[in-house]
């Protein structure tokens, strides 16, 4: 069985209606992005940032996995494959996907802001004065900008195993998720799904690009994919 390995961020999520800040000149909501995704942000007004994540829960919960995130795990049934996402809905666990890897963390999920390590399954709001069970305050469980990115070796580790790259619905400017691409093996095929592809300059491999939205996409790469088993 091939090893496929998925990339995939805002635009197959986009589909389902869970909006991107870049929808909107860089407003997330409504919000500047620092102000809600920030640790200066939390630092200033973690009321905001709370109220901000506890409405983006309560949204996630009313959208469903859409047929790019159910052919990906159809596709488990002909191939190992492992996602890699930028996304931090659970929309792919949902629709049948065994295994994914959330880069910048899970909207499900919240933190102690002293232990990184205690990390809660969460779908209601989460308030100031909610705290684990040493007493410190729990905060969402998101990389926020200017954080670091604990996955990324894992990631960067699962990246050069792919014998077929796929990377969906990405802009390709958020780094270093954006690099991952570069540490697949020489000669791996890459497919870009995406209805307004970044250009990609520097990538020796075979580069298939197809400008359509993730679920037409998918619908195209499913059928390349099956003529490979």
């Amino acid at each position: 069985m091939k090893k496929i390995v998925v990339l995939t961020g805002a635009g197959i999520s986009a589909e389902s209606g869970i909006k991107t800040f870049r929808d909107a000149d860089g407003l997330w909501e409504g919000h500047d992005i620092m102000a809600v995704a920030s640790p200066i942000g939390w630092k200033k007004n973690p009321e905001l940032v709370l109220d901000f994540y506890n409405k983006r829960r309560a949204q996630l919960l009313t959208v469903q996995p859409n047929s790019a995130h159910k052919i990906l795990a159809e596709l488990e049934q002909l191939f190992t494959l492992q996602i890699i996402t930028q996304n931090v809905d659970d929309l792919h666990e949902r629709a049948g996907s065994s295994s994914v890897l959330h880069l910048h963390g899970e909207l499900l999920k919240v933190r102690s802001v002293a232990n990184e390590t205690c990390i809660l399954d969460w779908k209601t709001d989460l308030h100031i004065g909610t705290s684990d069970p040493q007493g410190h305050q729990l905060r969402p469980h998101i990389v926020w900008f200017g954080e670091a990115v604990p996955l990324l070796d894992k990631a960067i580790e699962i990246v050069t195993t792919a014998e077929v790259l796929i990377i969906i619905g990405t802009s390709l400017q958020v780094y270093p998720a954006a690099g991952l691409m570069h540490f697949i093996q020489p000669n791996v095929p890459v497919y870009y799904i995406d209805p307004k592809p970044a250009t990609i300059y520097d990538l020796a491999n075979p580069l298939k690009v197809i400008p359509l939205t993730a679920v037409e996409g998918m619908k195209v790469v499913k059928e390349e994919l099956l003529h490979l088993t």
